[in-house]
Parts: C-alpha cells; sequence; structure tokens
C-alpha cells in the first residue's frame, strides 16, 4: 500500500494561494491598523510598498512576495489580528455589546460616569457629560442620534486606550 509524503501539487498551491490573499486583506488595511498587528518588519515593509503600488500587474507580483514571507510565519495570529479589526471575533463582538450597555447605562443614570472614570482617569468627562445631554435631547426631539453615535465612538477610544 502507498501512502504520499508530501501534498499534492494542487494542495500546495491552495495553500499559497490562501496565503496571497491574507496578504491582500493587510495590503487593505491602514496604516495604523498595520501597527496594530504583530508583523515582523520585512513583511510590514513589503505591505506597505504593495500599498504605494498603482500598476496592476506589479502588484500582483508584490502580493505574491508578501505570500512567499508569509510561508514562514504561522498565520493564524495574522488571521486573528484581522478578524479583531473587522469585528469578527467573538472578544470584539462582547466588547462592542459591552460598550453599548455602558452607553445605555449611562443614558438611563449619568451616575454610570463615576464607572467610567474608575476604568478609564484619562477620559474627558465634562466632554462625556455633554454628548450625554445632546444624545438625550435628539431622543427627545426625534432627530438623527448623531451625538447617540458620537458617545459610543469616544467610549470605544477610551476602552481601546
Amino acid at each position: 500500500m502507498e501512502t504520499f509524503e508530501k501534498p499534492s501539487k494542487s494542495a500546495v498551491k491552495r495553500a499559497m494561494t490562501e496565503l496571497q490573499d491574507l496578504g491582500a486583506e493587510l495590503v487593505a488595511l491602514s496604516v495604523d491598523q498595520i501597527k496594530k498587528i504583530g508583523l515582523p518588519d520585512d513583511l510590514r515593509e513589503a505591505v506597505r510598498a504593495a500599498q504605494r503600488i498603482t500598476q496592476h500587474e506589479a502588484r500582483r507580483r508584490q502580493l505574491q512576495y508578501i505570500g512567499k514571507l508569509m510561508r514562514s510565519l504561522d498565520p493564524e495570529p495574522i488571521r486573528a489580528a484581522l478578524d479583531e479589526i473587522n469585528g469578527v471575533s467573538a472578544a470584539a463582538v462582547a466588547r462592542m455589546h459591552a460598550l453599548e450597555r455602558l452607553r445605555t447605562r449611562f443614558l438611563e443614570d449619568e451616575k454610570a460616569i463615576s464607572e467610567i472614570a474608575a476604568t478609564h482617569p484619562q477620559a474627558d468627562l465634562q466632554h462625556l457629560r455633554q454628548l450625554r445631554r445632546n444624545a438625550l435631547k435628539e431622543q427627545e426631539l426625534g432627530k438623527p442620534p448623531r451625538a447617540f453615535r458620537e458617545l459610543f465612538r469616544v467610549l470605544r477610544e477610551l476602552h481601546e486606550q
């Protein structure tokens, strides 16, 4: 009975294409998002170079190079970081829900600001109170929820710091 030691040529090609696709996702990120992902220096530079390339064929070759560099890495931490950035991971979803609950508690009772101040001493409490007042006024008048969304954005930024 024969046993095959190596993966088939098709399986190897599929794996390389997956790494190139992962590299293309990295190229689509902003500079700040790339900094948050722990990439080796050579891969980070290759991604930045691909972001600057506008010619189609040159960009394709650069993506192949990124795929080649990624062969020597474990792609799972990069996938996990991309899922985190895209909000796909369960942890990211749970954080968003926790922030939404905090925003709701704060809108219902201003005493929730003490919880925010305790966990985030750098928070601008006056700005948060102003956003709360504006959000409540928007809800009362039936206006679009601009301050409501801004309050969530500020809470998310505080949590990320």
